[in-house]
């Protein structure tokens, strides 16, 4: 199977999974509230802390590992590798549950909503079965096995949205709703790990002495653990210092956890769409570009850089037209909220940082750039914290919007410049201006055909005509200005024709 069909249909799976995620967040909203929901992400953001310490650097770090040795045909040191990687997952997630545990009395100051502590220690339960999971993930991603380390996470949040109907819609318990969700979550992560370790042993896959591999994996980990955590703990920061800064300003408590809630709760899942596609382009793409990166073939590392920018530009700018202009009405539709809608159709712009980003960070990662990309996140948090510490009192929630913008634009720039240091340079120049061009000329266009599609039509029909004049427009553009070519990738899926006719002799 070739590149674009294995990335596709990791695509497609990633897709489902984002999905369903997205349906479910909308439930999550209309069952909880703005407030309620804001005190679930808050656990969830702490939690990802936790998460990270344990077993964050290690997926990616027993993927090259497991490469490494079985392109040298060491089986054994595979199987070791991934044993020790499980078992410094499983460790320092014990050693992380029970300590919190012990210090309960004081994680009081840690939050500034005493039902958010309380969400949080149930999701800690969940810790070491979630690590173990991520490293035997990391270990399908290593052995280039993409459908199962895919159908995984698929099934993480098939779990997930499962267990959270039924707690909180197809029962009556007498207990909060936001204590059901997060119920529902610790559910997903004991699914999901017996289903990877299921996956797991069904292939003939053991655990053996990890012998020497310990250390080295332990020691190869730290780096990207290291900047993954602060990123965690950074978000953690935000929303501590949020509520806080809002609360100083003359804001209640309930009133800076619905703001909370409807920024990191609304909007930035709808934000953070292009994942779905660039986190499959990754994967396909980091283990090519790490063997390119190995034997100095800098030419081939280019080109990749250069179709892995480009798609990223391409996923951004198909997506701006409808954020820009559909974006108020689908915060109505979806969460009936008028604020988070005019923060999508604001944020539009961000997209493009943003899917620039996520790619470039991968493509270090796999260039052993940890240093840079510390360097790099630092920059960014940084440019985070400066906004919600200094404009949450003026902008409340469009503090957290503006913080975003600030910090994904200084990411990217600076991770450009140390892709181009090492790849010997960048040609995705021209490719972004003519991006730009088709999306802010369907994004114009558009803007009229709402107004006037508004003025004689309800809303639904309205909004569903927009969509889907915008997207077409889009695509016509991007036609146009030859962005992609839609011939050549249906050749790909299309079965081809066979030739009929009588052999001569």
């Amino acid at each position: 199977m070739d590149l674009v069909r294995t990335a596709s249909l990791i695509t497609a799976l990633s897709a489902a999974e984002h999905c369903l995620g997205f349906l479910y967040r909308i439930l999550l909203s209309r069952v909880l509230g703005s407030e309620g929901l804001g005190r679930y992400q808050m656990a969830l953001t702490v939690f990802s802390v936790l998460s990270t310490l344990s077993a964050s650097g290690l997926p990616v770090t027993l993927s090259r590992t497991l490469s490494s040795h079985r392109a040298r045909g060491n089986v054994r040191a595979a199987e070791a590798a991934r044993t020790a990687a499980v078992c410094i997952a499983l460790g320092v997630s014990l050693l992380l549950t029970a300590l919190l545990f012990a210090l309960r009395p004081l994680m009081g100051s840690v939050f500034s909503d005493s039902g958010a502590e309380s969400l949080f220690y149930i999701l800690l339960l969940g810790l070491p079965f979630t690590a173990a999971y991520a490293v035997l993930r990391g270990g399908f991603w290593g052995e280039k096995r993409f459908f199962l380390y895919s159908f995984t996470e698929l099934a993480e949040e098939i779990a997930m949205i499962a267990a959270g109907v039924v707690l909180l819609v197809l029962t009556s318990l007498a207990l909060p709703k936001e204590n059901l969700a997060a119920g529902a979550v610790l559910l997903s992560h004991l699914v999901s790990f017996g289903i990877a370790f299921g996956c797991f042993w069904a292939r003939g896959g053991k655990f053996v002495s990890p012998g020497r591999e310990i250390k080295p994996l332990a020691l190869a980990a730290l780096p990207v653990t290291a900047v993954r955590a602060l990123s965690s703990l950074a978000g953690t920061l935000v929303s501590v210092l949020f509520p806080l800064r809002l609360m100083a300003a003359g804001a209640t408590s309930a009133t800076a956890m619905a703001e909370y809630g409807v920024v990191c709760g609304m909007v930035m899942p709808v934000m953070h769409i292009p994942s779905a596609v660039l986190s499959s382009i990754a994967l396909v793409m980091v283990p090519s570009f790490s063997e390119c990166a190995a034997r100095g073939e800098r030419e081939k590392l280019a080109a990749l850089t250069e179709k892995a920018l480009n798609a990223a530009l391409l996923v951004a700018g198909a997506l701006i037209p409808l954020y820009a202009v559909c974006g108020e009405d689908i915060g109505i539709l979806l969460f009936d909220s008028p604020k988070s809608g005019q923060m999508i159709a604001f944020g539009s712009l961000l997209l493009i940082p943003m899917s620039l980003t996520m790619i470039a960070g991968s493509l270090l990662n796999s260039l052993h750039c940890e240093r840079q990309s510390l360097l790099i996140f630092l920059a960014g948090a940084g440019a985070m914290l400066l906004s919600v510490f200094f404009l949450t009192g003026k902008l409340s929630g469009g503090a957290l919007l503006v913080g975003t913008g600030a910090e994904y634009a200084l990411s990217a720039a600076l991770s450009l410049l140390v892709l181009r240091k090492r790849t010997g340079r960048l040609r995705s120049g021209k490719y972004a201006l003519k991006v730009l061009l088709a999306a802010g000329g369907a994004a114009l266009i558009g803007h009229f055909v709402r107004e006037l599609l508004f003025l004689h039509l309800s809303f639904l029909p309205a909004l569903i005509l927009t969509f889907l004049f915008v997207a077409g427009t889009e695509a016509g553009l991007i036609a146009l200005f030859k962005l992609t070519d839609f011939k050549a990738l249906l050749r790909r899926f299309l079965p081809k024709r066979r030739k009929s006719g009588r052999k001569t002799a």
